[in-house]
């Protein structure tokens, strides 16, 4: 039995460790994307159309004697900036596929062991969820002649746009956003592998009333990044455009596993009442 149990713990933590690896793939792509659709945008402002323009003509007068080298530098980087986005999406389904292989051991291991690894993912994927981006904003307007020009763009996620709200003086919006985007969710994990870890210490007492505290705000966290979304995506202009980025699925995937987690811890105090 204790070999078995052995033989799942190195299990559990090779699991991990891939959504370690995974997960830090997925960031590393997502934040590429990020930047290549950042220099993308940059050739879609009045100037650069205007030479777009230019050079088609030119090509149009010309033919196979004038060489389009803006249009041939804008394919490639858009090859860059969609390479970018499949890699991002591959590594981030991996990653799920491996959190849901963490959640199916609920099921061949015991409570305590499910509640520590749990909580372990959670913890990771809150993490990527917090500094991965979650959103595109773009606002653009038809202009005659010159076509599609780009008035503004900007890459949105949770720890960042809390910065920027709070340095553009929507302190109160900020606050709220910290707390129940970042200070709660990341209390609840905490509280939740403490419980997991000391569940036989008397220390573990003021962690479980501490845990069904944070408990009760068990959906706050998905309330806000609602709220969040539209408040980001509301601008005085047209948004044109807005695209959800990788960030946003690793936060809903934490919120997902916390309630599991939470489950679990709450059925594993529930059958150890000596630790009350």
């Amino acid at each position: 039995m204790k070999m078995k149990q052995f033989i799942l713990y190195i299990a559990l933590s090779v699991i991990l460790g891939a959504m370690v690896f995974f997960g830090v793939k997925a960031y590393k792509q997502a934040i590429l994307y990020e930047e290549v659709t950042t220099e993308l945008v940059s050739y879609q402002d009045a100037g650069q159309q205007a030479s777009l323009r230019l050079e088609q003509l030119a090509k149009s007068l010309f033919g196979d004697l004038y060489d389009d080298e803006l249009k041939m530098k804008l394919d490639k980087v858009r090859e860059k900036q969609e390479a970018a986005m499949v890699k991002a999406q591959e590594y981030t389904f991996y990653f799920m596929c491996l959190l849901l292989v963490v959640l199916l051991s609920f099921f061949i291991v015991s409570l305590r062991t499910f509640t520590l690894f749990g909580s372990l993912s959670a913890m990771m994927t809150l993490l990527l969820g917090l500094i991965t981006p979650i959103l595109m904003v773009t606002i653009h307007k038809e202009v005659e002649y010159l076509g599609d020009i780009v008035l503004s763009f900007e890459s949105k996620g949770v720890i960042g746009s809390i910065v920027k709200l709070w340095e553009s003086g929507d302190v109160v919006v900020a606050t709220v956003i910290l707390l129940f985007s970042v200070i709660v969710p990341v209390l609840k994990v905490s509280s939740l592998l403490i419980v997991s870890i000391f569940m036989e210490s008397r220390f573990a007492h003021g962690i479980i009333t501490f845990f069904k505290m944070i408990g009760k705000w068990s959906m706050v966290d998905v309330f806000v990044v609602a709220v969040f979304l539209v408040y980001l995506t509301a601008n005085k202009g047209d948004v044109s455009r807005a695209e959800v980025e990788m960030g946003l699925y690793f936060f809903l995937a934490y919120v997902i596993v916390s309630m599991f987690v939470s489950l679990s811890a709450d059925k594993m105090l529930s059958s150890n009442k000596s630790v009350y």
